[in-house]
């Protein structure tokens, strides 16, 4: 199986936006902005998801929107963030979210 991924050039911001408008697939990427690839199955262990069928819409739109591509390797898929595209389209988008992401998440603890 093969994915469909935009060209850097098909990549939009309003799509990004809603990728990452979703605190799941926020908080995927901001695993996969650790670098390198990571299989789909470390992901959601590292998110608490007991189930692969949760994310497959997620992975979905986050690759749709070219925040991630997704490559099939044996049973697992491989994931990476599309970062030099997304800080080629649109400078300095990524990391001002993953800030806030980190912010708000730091606020969270807080509280609690």
């Amino acid at each position: 199986m093969r994915y469909r991924h935009p060209e850097r050039h098909q990549i939009r911001v309003d799509g990004v936006l809603t990728a990452l408008g979703h605190p799941v697939r926020l908080a995927a990427v901001r695993v996969l902005d650790e670098g390198g690839e990571h299989n789909c199955g470390s992901v959601l262990v590292t998110l608490g998801i007991p189930a692969k069928s949760t994310m497959t819409h997620h992975w979905r739109v986050l690759r749709e929107s070219g925040v991630i591509f997704q490559e099939p390797s044996g049973r697992e898929n491989l994931l990476r963030l599309r970062r030099p595209d997304l800080d080629a389209r649109y400078p300095g988008l990524l990391d001002a979210i993953l800030a806030g992401a980190a912010t708000d998440a730091a606020a969270d603890v807080a509280i609690e």
